[in-house]
């Protein structure tokens, strides 16, 4: 059993508005805003790095957890803009975390990298403990803003989130999730010499039915609607999409949570910030299920069922053995309410 325990997120300073980007791309502020939804984003500093902004959320989303860096058991970060080719930024983070030894493995899947990772921590929980889950991603670094590169330019931004997945408590439980790859149109979407290419139109096409087909995958095979999802956490690719995505499935817009507005599309960092934003305004127990879903490089596509649910605390030693010693006590006086009457007749 894995449970959500926290998220975390941080934004570098920065804020690039359309009014700021458009002139470079010989474009109006509100083309851009009718293509995407999106009126700013955030880029990164010269000094900021994948792995600065990564350990960053790391932090934030720790003490949300109230654990301490030691406390983890691995570390999975997914970047598709790391600061170097090979290592990426995992051991780096786990290094500024204070953390020598505790595995810590990269997943250079841009966008949708930390679904994949949320997958994989939610798997390997029970068995080896709290795992920390990081996107990261300095996207502008990758992109030039220019004329001929406006579908691309205007999308992107830099952040990093955060997620811990515990094997005993958490605000929800993860039921169930599933993951895909088609590398049949690998070249829609790639990062090569440092720069994003991607064909808009094929990633648009895979991404409104590959997205829905996962969720509705995880909704079938738990027993469930989309009308009973209370809050869904997808990729922030492009509000579009995300409406596409929301009328496909016949679920109501407003539980489609969207904070592309204000930070663009941060690729593999993007369904975390977002999820972090969204439990931040809603730090009540859960009432309904919640559904992740992102779409990226691969291609690559998933999505994760979490559930309210009572927090499952195993017992300790000691407590077993309290109870095991209570319940021997019970038996005995069983035992010897039974033998009383015998004795009695026999005096």
């Amino acid at each position: 059993m894995s449970f959500l325990r926290a998220f975390g997120s941080c934004l570098p300073d920065r804020v690039v508005t359309n009014d700021e980007l458009a002139p470079l791309l010989a474009i109006e502020p509100d083309w851009i805003f009718s293509q995407s939804g999106i009126r700013e984003r955030r880029y990164a500093s010269p000094t900021d790095s994948v792995a600065t902004l990564g350990h960053k959320a790391a932090l934030d989303c720790l003490h949300k957890a109230s654990l301490e860096p030691e406390d983890l058991a691995l570390v999975l970060v997914a970047s598709g803009s790391p600061d170097r080719f090979c290592p990426g930024p995992a051991s780096s983070i786990a290094a500024l975390l204070g953390l020598p030894l505790t595995p810590s493995l990269d997943l250079p899947l841009a966008s949708a990298g930390s679904i994949a990772a949320l997958s994989l921590a939610s798997r390997l929980a029970p068995s080896m403990g709290h795992i920390l889950v990081i996107g990261s991603e300095i996207m502008s670094r990758r992109i030039d803003p220019l004329p001929e590169n406006r579908n691309t330019a205007i999308l992107f931004g830099d952040g990093a989130g955060a997620a811990i997945v515990s094997p005993d408590t958490g605000f929800a439980r993860i039921a169930d999730s599933c993951l895909h790859t088609d590398g049949n149109s690998a070249d829609a979407l790639s990062v090569q010499n440092d720069r994003i290419h991607m064909d808009g139109s094929v990633i648009i096409r895979h991404a409104t039915r590959r997205m829905p087909q996962a969720m509705a995958e995880l909704l079938e095979r738990n027993h469930l609607t989309a009308e009973s999802i209370g809050t869904f956490l997808l990729h922030q690719a492009n509000v579009n999409l995300i409406i596409r995505i929301a009328q496909t499935l016949k679920a109501p817009i407003e539980r489609f949570f969207a904070n592309i507005q204000r930070y663009g599309n941060t690729s593999s960092a993007s369904m975390l910030i977002a999820a972090d934003e969204w439990r931040q305004a809603h730090p009540e127990p859960l009432a309904a299920p919640i559904m992740f879903s992102a779409f990226g490089v691969g291609l690559n596509w998933g999505a994760v069922l979490a559930l309210p649910g009572a927090e499952h605390r195993p017992e300790t030693l000691g407590q077993t053995f309290e109870a095991t010693r209570e319940r021997l006590r019970q038996l005995e006086e069983k035992a010897a309410a039974k033998l009383r009457p015998r004795t009695a007749a026999a005096g």
